[in-house]
C-alpha cells in the first residue's frame, strides 16, 4: 500500500512539474521575449480586424492578389504536412501540371519553383521574390494598377528569414503583400 502511495505522490509531481509549471514558464519567457510570435504572429487588418497569422498560408485564389505556395492540405492548419509523394510518382507531376495550366502558361514560359512546388507543411507563407515578381503582371492587369506601383509593392515586402551564409534568400510573405495592395487599391480609388 505504501508503495502505491509513493508511486501515486511521483505521478501527481510529475504532472504538476511537466504539464503545469514547465509550459507556464516557457510561456512566461516567450511573451517576454518575443511576445508577437508568443501570441500567434497575428496580422491585423487597418482596422485592426484580424485577418490571418503571418507564420500560416492562406489560400488565395482570386487573380486581383498574389498567390501562395501550393498546398498539399488546401492551406488548411488543422491538417498540415506533405504529400509525402515521391518524385516520381505521376500524381506529383499530374499536380504540376494543373498548377503550371492555372498560370495559363504556354510552352516554354519558365515558372519559379516555389509556385508549383508545395512546402513540406503545406502551410508556408512565404515566395521568393521572383515568384512574386512572376505573379506581378496578372495582379498589375486584374487590379487595373500600374506594374511600377506593384512591384514596387513587392520590394518593399521583401523579408529575409535567415542569413545569406545559411542559404536564406528574400522572400515575401504573401498575406502581409496581399493587405498592401488592398491599401494601395483602396487609396487609389479601385
Amino acid at each position: 500500500m505504501r508503495d502505491i502511495l509513493t508511486t501515486l505522490k511521483l505521478i501527481l509531481v510529475s504532472v504538476i512539474v511537466c504539464c503545469v509549471l514547465y509550459p507556464a514558464m516557457l510561456l512566461a519567457f516567450a511573451q517576454l521575449l518575443v511576445p508577437w510570435k508568443a501570441n500567434g504572429s497575428l496580422v491585423r487588418s487597418d482596422d485592426g480586424a484580424i485577418v490571418g497569422s503571418a507564420q500560416l498560408a492562406q489560400a488565395f485564389t482570386q487573380p486581383g492578389y498574389f498567390w501562395p505556395r501550393p498546398s498539399a492540405v488546401g492551406c488548411d492548419a488543422s491538417a498540415t504536412g506533405g504529400s509525402n509523394l515521391s518524385p516520381t510518382n505521376p500524381r506529383l507531376t499530374e499536380r504540376a501540371k494543373e498548377t503550371i495550366e492555372r498560370y495559363g502558361l504556354e510552352g516554354g514560359v519558365r515558372i519559379p519553383a516555389d509556385l508549383v512546388a508545395a512546402s513540406g507543411s503545406g502551410m508556408d507563407p512565404h515566395i521568393t521574390i521572383e515568384a512574386a515578381r512572376f505573379q506581378a503582371p496578372r495582379v498589375s492587369a486584374a487590379r487595373h494598377l500600374p506594374m511600377d506601383t506593384v512591384t514596387r509593392l513587392v520590394e518593399e515586402s521583401r523579408e529575409v528569414l535567415s542569413l545569406r551564409v545559411f542559404g536564406g534568400e528574400p522572400v515575401v510573405n504573401v498575406l502581409k503583400l496581399n493587405l498592401a495592395l488592398d491599401n494601395v487599391a483602396a487609396s487609389e480609388g479601385e
